[in-house]
């Protein structure tokens, strides 16, 4: 009897923390339309030109910081984690493959392994809770690029996001509760930041999206498909798990690329806006990321840590990522059977 395939996809990881690899890594990753959605030529003379030299020995440093000498990638370590602990669950009447949308391990190469074995179905489920194009959008594009020259496709199907998933939900409230949320003064939910064009293109009434202050505070019908509402939503939920009082927190947004302004508000200007309203000590979550990488571990602990200190506060706290929260797992096992 075939096997059901499952296929994982995260973001990525440079093979090494080196300059070369982070630089091959930096240009296939924004060299993605759907990453940097201009003209290919633009984009070409940006990326190849401008970003990726000046940005690549930088970010090398970066990478170098968080590298660990056993497991090497924090994302590419919690991946292949998730993968194998999911494989366990599901038994032998499912292959469970593990990749990437940028380097190793490749979509092709895990598309050819559940091919070769014959699997009934393929089920993707990209790594991202919040749906956006640069993401979920480009795995998608990526997977169906791949399988339109096979001549015998079969049945696949996607995960288009998970944001609202009630054990992931769980997952990361119970992972705060690890430091005494109550000890702190304020919680911030830092998701990765997008284009605001990226946003507006996914209003496809062309008459909703940052028309008005607040459009995304709320889920409904209109902006349902939107990354910054989908974010604004699993803030909501985490909080509800908690007990946390909108008062008490913040949603914001981090990992800013280039000038044209992005979804708003900037968690850097709210580390600001907090120390200067003689806040002390900041939990912060960053519910885009289901494994813990280098904007978690060091942008949001070093980064940002450091400029709170700077302005007169004590403590920014991450929460950890799902990781291999056993309650994360049973999402994915839920997901993998749906």
């Amino acid at each position: 009897m075939s096997k059901k395939g499952i296929l994982l996809v995260n973001l990525g990881t440079p093979d090494s923390p080196s300059t070369a690899d982070v630089r091959k890594y930096l240009n296939e990753f924004l060299m993605d339309g759907r990453v940097i959605d201009v003209n290919p030529v633009l984009r070409t003379v940006l990326v190849q030109g401008i970003i990726t030299p000046f940005r690549a020995s930088k970010s090398a440093k970066l990478y170098q910081a968080i590298w660990d000498k056993e497991t090497g990638s924090p994302l590419l370590h919690y991946s292949k984690l998730q993968h194998k602990l999911l494989q366990e669950r599901l038994g032998n009447e499912y292959q469970v493959e593990l990749a990437m949308r940028y380097q190793s391990p490749s979509i092709e190469e895990a598309l050819q392994r559940l091919k070769a074995n014959l699997v009934s179905d393929i089920k993707v489920i990209p790594l991202f809770p919040q749906y956006a194009s640069a993401s979920t959008g480009s795995v998608q594009e990526k997977v169906m690029d791949l399988v339109k020259t096979w001549q015998t496709i079969p049945n696949i199907s996607f995960v288009n996001s998970f944001h609202d998933d009630d054990l992931m939900i769980q997952a990361f409230a119970e992972n705060a509760q690890k430091h005494q949320p109550e000890t702190y003064d304020h919680v911030l939910f830092s998701f990765h930041g997008l284009p605001q064009r990226q946003i507006k293109k996914c209003d496809h009434t062309g008459s909703y999206c940052l028309q008005k202050d607040g459009c995304c505070d709320t889920l409904n019908d209109t902006n349902k498909f939107c990354y910054s509402a989908q974010s604004y939503d699993t803030a909501r939920l985490i909080a509800e798990k908690m007990g946390l009082p909108r008062e008490k927190y913040t949603v914001c947004f981090q990992s800013r690329l280039g000038n044209d302004p992005w979804v708003q508000p900037y968690t850097s200007k709210v580390i600001e806006e907090m120390a200067h309203q003689g806040h002390k000590r900041l939990l912060v979550f960053c519910p885009a990321f289901v494994a813990d990488c280098l904007e978690t571990v060091y942008e949001v602990t070093e980064e940002y840590g450091g400029e709170f200190k700077a302005l007169g506060g004590e403590h920014v706290q991450l929460v950890e990522s799902l990781n291999d929260s056993p309650l994360f797992i049973d999402s994915l096992e839920r997901m993998a059977k749906a």
